[in-house]
């Protein structure tokens, strides 16, 4: 039987976050993405976590790290092509998550991503999408009128803009449509930069994150790979990634971990990928990608 490893011995001690739920000075903040909610009893490595697997349990465990909390709107417009839950039925599981599991350096809105996929619709096998078969201009409206709703029903809670678009026009719009609802997104600590997931590699995406981070936000990357970090994480305030566990499950699992088919739900595996992969990034990025203040 393998003996538990000591994530606290393993790694050091991030440093308390800021009150505002931004990055400590000089760094980027790297969230692992995961579904286990347990692991915040396990790691004080950042991580990001949907908000519906806090709203299943039962039992809420109290966070050793810093954490960030994601709406579920991915999986919520795959499946269902709207959201089936109300954002006063959102903000309630917010602040139980907050008081139960501890406060969070941020939580998405109830956006609504702009891939061709989620508008309209298809199969990316397994996967099934319903589509919304609606325009990326409206997805963009209720993007900017979600927040403002949440804004206006939970203003203690650290709930953060996110721009979304397909094109650098289109996220430029997005940027006015905050503007003429009266948010000043360069006084956000976090702003969310949506449905970069699968261009965050290419020349588009980095031309989308330059073109945003050129108006002075504190970006957050969604699914950002090693990739996309290496050509525009130097841009960005913070970025999450779940590539971990697609990457456990091509392979066999870790020595002494046998009773597993393989290790995409293993906190050891995601550990050692987060730091392969931080220790991957050239040289003049590095200091940017880690948890802990500049020495």
């Amino acid at each position: 039987m393998t003996q538990p490893i000591d994530i606290r011995r393993a790694l050091p001690p991030t440093n308390t976050r800021p009150p505002s739920g931004a990055p400590a000075t000089g760094g980027m903040r790297f969230y692992l993405t995961t579904h286990k909610r347990h692991w915040v009893k396990l790691t004080d490595v950042p991580l990001f976590l949907k908000s519906e697997h806090f709203a299943s349990a039962a039992k809420l465990y109290p966070v050793m790290g810093p954490y960030a909390v994601d709406s579920g709107g991915f999986s919520e417009l795959q499946r269902h092509g709207r959201w089936t839950r109300t954002p006063r039925q959102y903000v309630d599981n917010l602040r139980r998550i907050w008081e139960c599991v501890g406060p969070y350096d941020w939580a998405a809105p109830q956006d609504w991503m702009c891939e061709d996929l989620i508008i309209h619709g298809g199969t990316a096998r397994p996967n099934v999408f319903v589509g919304t078969h609606l325009s990326v201009e409206e997805h963009q409206r209720r993007t900017v009128a979600n927040f403002l709703e949440l804004r206006s029903l939970a203003p203690d809670l650290r709930i953060i803009p996110v721009l979304q678009g397909r094109t650098v026009p289109d996220y430029e719009r997005c940027v006015a449509m905050y503007e003429r609802a009266g948010v000043n997104l360069q006084q956000e600590p976090t702003v969310g930069l949506g449905s970069v997931c699968r261009l965050q590699s290419t020349r588009e995406g980095a031309a989308i994150v330059t073109a945003m981070a050129a108006h002075g936000l504190r970006l957050h990357g969604f699914g950002f790979k090693i990739l996309g970090l290496e050509r525009v994480g130097h841009l960005l305030a913070s970025a999450d990634s779940a590539a971990w566990s697609a990457h456990a499950r091509r392979r066999p699992p870790l020595p002494g971990h046998a009773t597993h088919k393989n290790c995409a739900n293993c906190l050891e595996y995601a550990l050692m990928w987060r730091k392969r992969d931080l220790a991957a990034i050239p040289t003049q990025h590095q200091m940017l990608l880690t948890d802990r203040s500049a020495a």
